[in-house]
């Protein structure tokens, strides 16, 4: 039989929206993605001569009807959006400030978790508003190389969560394991896996106890259970 995944045993974070059902970081896709009962939205930041906008990446932030930050926050400040937190991904460093200010003028600071593949980008944030919840994003091995996490990564988070640096660990989903789980929970800290788009995936990571899964289709949510 089919069933939903209890909103109480993970986090349902719908990756830029819902961004296989809708362009992501745009108003359709957040729309979609509350439609599919996501827990959390995420949504990513970038700067672009001197405005913040909702994009993945330079090349994204240069489309064609962009959403800026103000936008995107009209949108996800609607009552329909109030039951649901955020996970704010800050794409580069240097704008933390103008971000957690907009959050907070918005009044939605406090239902934001930030993530960066940049750790100082999240010490920033949390200089500014020192209640910030934070989570540390680690990537494939390309990414690790560009971030000089060497293969004592997972120590080092381990050393940085117990230390209150960072709240939690936001993982590719390949790195994600039961011992990794296991070593964060034990120091006090959370993982997230992302980016979960086929249902193999994401049966293997929900028996793994991860405090969420991101996902481009919050409709892979819908798990066959076994009778």
């Amino acid at each position: 039989m089919t069933t939903t995944v209890a909103t109480g045993q993970v986090k349902r974070v719908g990756h830029k929206g819902a961004g296989q059902l809708a362009p992501g970081n745009t108003v359709a896709s957040f729309v979609a993605a509350l439609e599919a009962d996501v827990d959390v939205i995420e949504f990513d930041v970038l700067r672009r001569r001197g405005r913040l906008v909702l994009a993945h990446s330079p090349f994204d932030g240069r489309r064609r009807g962009c959403l800026t930050l103000a936008e995107g926050l009209e949108c996800l400040t609607d009552a329909r959006f109030a039951h649901v937190t955020f996970n704010v991904d800050l794409k580069r460093p240097g704008y933390e400030a103008q971000t957690v200010d907009m959050l907070r003028a918005a009044g939605v600071l406090d239902r934001c978790l930030f993530s960066s593949q940049f750790a100082r980008c999240l010490d920033r944030v949390r200089r500014i508003e020192p209640s910030a919840r934070v989570g540390i994003s680690v990537g494939g091995w390309l990414s690790r190389r560009r971030h000089r996490w060497n293969r004592r990564v997972v120590p080092r988070i381990q050393a940085a969560i117990e230390s209150g640096r960072f709240d939690c660990l936001m993982a590719h989903h390949r790195l994600v394991d039961s011992d990794l789980v296991a070593r964060m929970t034990a120091c006090g800290g959370e993982v997230y896996a992302w980016t979960v788009d086929t249902q193999v995936a994401m049966d293997r990571l929900l028996l793994l106890g991860v405090a969420g899964i991101t996902t481009n289709d919050p409709r892979l949510f819908r798990v066959r259970a076994t009778i």
